[in-house]
């Protein structure tokens, strides 16, 4: 695996898991019920990104490690996940 293919792995699982966590814990202004004018109900009260950011980040180290792991000891190659032999 080369050093780019390393970043962007880690990038496309980091974007995935911040996605997965943006709507955890979020208190609305609605549930809150301090509506500032101009925004909806729904809009978050304070979204905590800093800790978000910080969780989204660790999760992704680990699993960025696993995958890495897996590609480069070849456990699973592309001859295994290649139903249509393509790469043959």
């Amino acid at each position: 695996m080369t050093i780019t293919a390393a970043i962007v792995l880690f990038a496309i699982i980091w974007f995935m898991v911040l996605f997965i966590c943006l709507p955890l814990k979020v208190k609305t202004q609605g549930d809150s019920g301090k509506v500032v004018p101009g925004t909806p109900k729904s809009a978050p009260e304070n979204g905590d990104l800093k800790n978000k950011i910080l969780l989204v980040t660790a999760i992704t180290g680990v699993l960025w490690v696993i995958s890495f792991s897996i590609i480069v000891s070849e456990i699973i190659k592309i001859e295994d996940i290649d139903i249509f032999n393509n790469y043959n």
